[in-house]
């Protein structure tokens, strides 16, 4: 079972937040709030927070300028991940993803059936790697929000947490790009 290492010092991550929204604004953006709010009270760093269309290339671009950008070590997106015609985050998270974490949908899908049954399967969250920077994306909710934040990635992206995090892995994220 996974645990806290308190010997170990905490190391805090610099997140981005951006939510996928055709009508919201920031002032009603409640689940990029519930992102905010947990990660600050993690010890993290919100080190940006849009709110953009459910726009493929707008969404793409965005994750590529945070991918780019040093001070940014982890995106995560709310929104956008259902089935509708106009829910494209999960394509334009995979057209920006150099290797997919495949059991991070399948793990935020048994949280879900834990609390909304069979209607998880409507879900397609998802998460990967690009450039060094993890990147998440996360049905609109704040509900689902808190579920992946309570249940996946308040552990994985602390270093303190056993067996193994994400965090503890980010320096060796671009280590096929050295020269041998």
């Amino acid at each position: 079972m996974s645990r806290i290492d308190e010997t170990k010092e905490f190391i805090p991550v610099r997140i981005a937040v951006l939510t996928v929204s055709d009508s919201r604004s920031l002032d009603q953006d409640r689940s990029g709030q519930v992102l905010e709010d947990r990660l600050k009270a993690a010890g993290h760093i919100l080190a940006d927070r849009k709110i953009i269309q459910d726009e493929r290339d707008q969404i793409a671009d965005q994750l590529r300028a945070w991918v780019a950008d040093p001070q940014v070590d982890a995106v995560i997106s709310t929104g956008g991940t259902g089935l509708t015609g106009r829910d494209v985050t999960v394509e334009a998270h995979r057209d920006v993803y150099e290797k997919e974490i495949e059991a991070f949908g399948t793990v935020f899908t048994i949280i879900s059936m834990e609390k909304i049954g069979t209607s998880a399967v409507q879900s397609r969250a998802t998460g990967g790697v690009a450039g060094g920077t993890y990147l998440f994306a996360l049905p609109g909710s704040p509900g689902a929000c808190k579920d992946a934040w309570d249940g996946i990635l308040s552990m994985q992206l602390d270093y303190r947490h056993l067996p193994c995090n994400f965090v503890e892995i980010m320096p060796r994220l671009e280590e096929h790009k050295r020269r041998k």
